[in-house]
């Protein structure tokens, strides 16, 4: 390991151009969240109002940000959130491309309480 850290991962380190061979597993962290925002205008097939968060990781004494959706619309700043692994962050069928691009999983954050 290179001893940099990135967000999502890449396959060559954009810092040095090393080989990136090691990925850290968010899903396992707590974060915070820096700013939010919600959003009445979204996409065909996301759920509408939608809110997104910036949270902040400490990942190896780096601090890593990831944008995603908040499971609540009741968010504020500071508040600590942990990853939730959701099989469709959107309904494919609905958008305005094939189906196969659009069928996404990922995480969404959740209030620790």
């Amino acid at each position: 390991m290179n001893g940099h850290v990135t967000y999502p991962g890449h396959t060559f380190c954009p810092e040095c151009g090393e080989k990136q061979t090691e990925t850290i597993d968010l899903s396992e962290r707590r974060g915070e969240v820096v700013t939010w925002t919600h959003s009445t205008a979204t996409p065909p097939g996301v759920r509408e109002p939608n809110t997104l968060a910036i949270v902040e990781f400490d990942v190896a004494d780096t601090v890593v940000r990831a944008l995603g959706q908040v499971t609540t619309d009741d968010v504020e700043t500071g508040d600590v959130v942990e990853p939730v692994y959701v099989e469709e962050l959107r309904d494919p069928e609905i958008g305005i491309k094939e189906p196969e691009s659009q069928d996404w999983d990922g995480y969404r954050f959740r209030p620790v309480q």
